[in-house]
């Protein structure tokens, strides 16, 4: 999973002070899930990497990542909006659908203390569609089952939401971003083996931008980016 990350003992996270949340903000306010946009993020001086949001639907839109030189990428994933939740059902690359099923989810307080059960089946709870005043954490074990073979991966993903606060990049000042932490963990790369950790990263995504504002990836390798650019489609 190319963009996402996800599980297992949380690390120590920094949770930003949080700026007022606006009555009625939405993940959507941020992410643009349900319009036909897209940014550019750099480092060194050039282009690392493009994402654009296409809405399927009113509640269902699928979000790609990839290199802009070689756009569009063959990957993709796809959200749903379920009542208070954006729900991930899974992606597509190389001409094949990867679908995401639960076997346990958790949510609990910033520093993932007083966990309780969320769900055990279905969809993965991605994120809260309202934004709440205070940072919560999501925990989610499951299966990834490669559709074209019927392979299964089995996988965990570790997210820590923090509410909005003030942010700025090189490229942008004074906006006002939420902040996802998150770790993923599977074992693709032995499926009979346990799931071993894959990515650990910080995302910021900005308040009428979008995604990939600022990107610290802190696993396997440390790696930086930020947003330059945006627009519609």
């Amino acid at each position: 999973m190319r963009s996402l990350v996800a599980l297992v003992a949380v690390t120590a996270a920094t949770v930003p002070a949080s700026a007022s949340v606006s009555a009625g903000e939405t993940y959507g306010d941020y992410s643009r899930f349900g319009a036909r946009s897209a940014g550019q993020y750099w480092t060194g001086g050039q282009a690392a990497g493009q994402w654009t949001w296409k809405p399927l639907s009113s509640t269902t839109s699928e979000i790609s990542w990839g290199d802009p030189a070689k756009w569009p990428p063959t990957y993709a994933e796809k959200f749903v909006r379920t009542g208070g939740w954006l729900m991930l059902d899974g992606w597509r690359d190389n001409g094949t659908y990867y679908r995401v099923r639960v076997t346990k989810e958790q949510i609990g307080d910033a520093s993932c203390g007083s966990l309780r059960t969320l769900a055990t089946s279905g969809l993965q709870h991605y994120v809260q569609w309202d934004i709440p005043s205070r940072a919560y954490c999501l925990k989610a074990w499951g299966t990834i089952t490669e559709e074209s073979s019927g392979k299964v991966i089995r996988f965990g993903h570790t997210q820590i939401w923090s509410p909005p606060a003030p942010c700025s990049n090189r490229y942008l000042t004074g906006q006002t971003c939420i902040k996802q932490w998150e770790s993923w963990w599977d074992n693709k790369d032995d499926r009979d083996g346990p799931i071993t950790r894959k990515l650990d990263r910080d995302q910021l995504i900005a308040r009428g931008k979008g995604m990939a504002f600022d990107i610290h990836q802190y696993f396997p390798k440390t790696w930086q980016a930020e947003a330059r650019s945006y627009w519609t489609w």
